[in-house]
């Protein structure tokens, strides 16, 4: 692991450190996503993110196009919040129409 550093913890699985180049901009979107989210840390929120990513690989890269435009119609005020637990019963629904 070259580019990776290591580190054991007490309460849980290895952890890996890994680099990661993001735009400014991009981050400043996380970086206030996560706080938003009521996340401890950038580090939990992306971890949560890459295990949704690993959990539902069939979620389309379109999908997140409708998720980014969502959360814009949210802060405009031009839709209303649903909450995870909708979408995720959303989804299940689709791949049962499938």
């Amino acid at each position: 692991m070259s580019d990776a550093d290591t580190a054991n913890t007490d309460d849980g699985p290895e952890m890996v450190q890994i680099n990661l180049r993001l735009s400014k901009a991009f981050l400043e979107d996380i970086d206030a996503t996560w706080e938003e989210e009521g996340f401890n840390s950038r580090s939990e929120f992306l971890r949560y993110a890459a295990r949704d990513a690993v959990k539902h690989p069939a979620f389309s890269r379109e999908g997140w196009k409708q998720i980014a435009a969502s959360e814009h119609d949210l802060r405009s005020g031009d839709a209303e919040l649903v909450s995870r637990e909708d979408v995720v019963e959303m989804m299940d629904r689709d791949e049962d129409d499938e």
